[in-house]
């Protein structure tokens, strides 16, 4: 039977029914129990469908009505699952500790001048005359503060030029005067003062150790250089990637070892920004992005940078150390072509221009010869994946490690003292 939802539906009981139920008035009490439950279980589910709706509006900002009055409802957008909870504290959080760095150069001012060969028969020649110079930006990176003194962290590449100025531009359009301290010898990474008595709130700064691949990552940079603190999010491709990274302006290139990739979309610009995870560490700093694949990044680990802001807050400058050795890492295909006995170790080998050994070096002094296979360092042992230069970083100057050598089809064992390359 149809009707209206505003009705209360009519129950017709016979006579004998209600005489039956004076007979039986336990069983009469028990129906209108039953009868009032299910109207206050109507009643409920009525509530709680109207708050559904309410909430579905209120997210939609759609304005809702009451009494014939319009009341407005804030549009606050509300977030539909906890990840992306996380994704937006972690973004606000963080955000206003992540800098634009503008550089700014002093640039030629040319006037273009019409002179004549025939002084003035005939035709005119145009000529650029410089008439002076002006200071203009040349171009943008990002970086990001990890002290309260308002050292930045950024690559090496943003900051390379030091003819160049340097301002850093805060979130909120502030600007400040900034000066490179340390540029790192080995890694693509540069520490940056702000020139100013202010605290600043610095990131904080995680680990790799617990980063698994696939775990959602968000990169905050100045993309192009034109839009500041853009956000972009992705996951974590791969760990422990090698990768050779060129310099498009001066054409020089570097190989960058441990590093992390990600399908976090990086671009130019975004060189120096942080990679953070969900709890708001800094595990990596974004420094390249593969021209010829699509999502494929490359950030720095942050484990690496520490290192180096620890050096330049306790001595003012970036140093490693030093052995002064020329070397290739052997694999089962390069030692099959040498003939060697192992497939593993350092195989210390002078270049076309370059000797085996420095002449000087703590190598030299520590007894290292040309031919020598250097086996392990302080007890690891030296693989494509775990190289001699990455062994080394580990150490301190003035530290003395023990060598395991393969010199004429004999185990050796030497100490080196490490020296200071401090080049800057």
């Amino acid at each position: 039977m149809l009707m209206s939802i505003y009705e209360l539906p009519e129950f017709n009981i016979k006579k004998e029914e209600i005489l039956s139920q004076k007979k039986e008035p336990f069983k009469g009490l028990f129906l209108i129990i039953v009868f009032l439950i299910g109207l206050l279980g109507g009643i409920s589910s009525s509530y709680i469908f109207y708050l559904k709706l309410k909430q579905e509006v209120i997210s939609a900002g759609v304005p809702i009505v009451h009494s014939e009055k319009i009341i407005e409802v804030e549009k606050e957008y509300i977030p539909q699952t906890t990840q992306e909870q996380k994704i937006i504290e972690v973004v606000k959080e963080n955000s206003p500790s992540v800098v634009s760095i503008v550089l700014y150069k002093e640039v030629p001012v040319y006037e273009e001048e019409y002179l004549s060969p025939l002084d003035g028969f005939f035709f005119y020649i145009p000529e650029l005359k410089q008439t002076g110079t002006e200071k203009q930006q040349v171009g943008a990176g990002t970086g990001f503060i990890v002290s309260e003194e308002g050292l930045i962290v950024t690559n090496k590449h943003v900051v390379s030029d030091t003819s160049t100025e340097y301002v850093v531009v805060m979130t909120d359009g502030r600007e400040y005067d900034a000066k490179v301290l340390a540029r790192d010898p080995v890694q693509d990474l540069a520490i940056m003062k702000i020139e100013s008595e202010e605290k600043f709130k610095p990131l904080l700064l995680g680990t790799i150790d617990d980063v698994q691949i696939g775990q959602t990552v968000i990169a905050i940079g100045n993309a192009l250089g034109q839009f500041q603190n853009t956000v972009s999010v992705g996951v974590i491709s791969g760990l422990g990637r090698t990768i050779i990274a060129s310099d498009t302006t001066d054409f020089s290139t570097e190989t960058l070892e441990d590093i992390i990739q990600t399908d976090t979309a990086i671009n130019k610009g975004n060189s120096g920004g942080p990679l953070i995870n969900l709890k708001g560490e800094v595990i990596g700093i974004n420094t390249a992005v593969s021209m010829s694949g699509q999502n494929i990044g490359f950030a720095l680990s942050i484990d690496k940078a520490k290192r180096s802001i620890e050096q330049v807050m306790t001595s003012g400058k970036i140093s490693y150390p030093y052995m002064g050795v020329r070397y290739v890492v052997l694999n089962k295909e390069k030692s099959a072509k040498e003939g060697l006995s192992v497939d593993y170790g350092a195989l210390v080998i002078k270049g076309e221009n370059d000797p085996a050994i420095v002449s000087g070096s703590p190598a030299e002094k520590a007894g290292i010869k040309e031919g020598d296979i250097i086996l392990e360092m302080g007890g690891e042992k030296v693989t494509e994946k775990n190289s001699l230069s990455k062994i080394i970083s580990k150490y301190d100057p003035q530290e003395s490690v023990e060598l395991k050598i393969l010199r004429n089809e004999e185990e050796i064992y030497l100490d080196i003292i490490l020296g200071e390359w401090d080049q800057q």
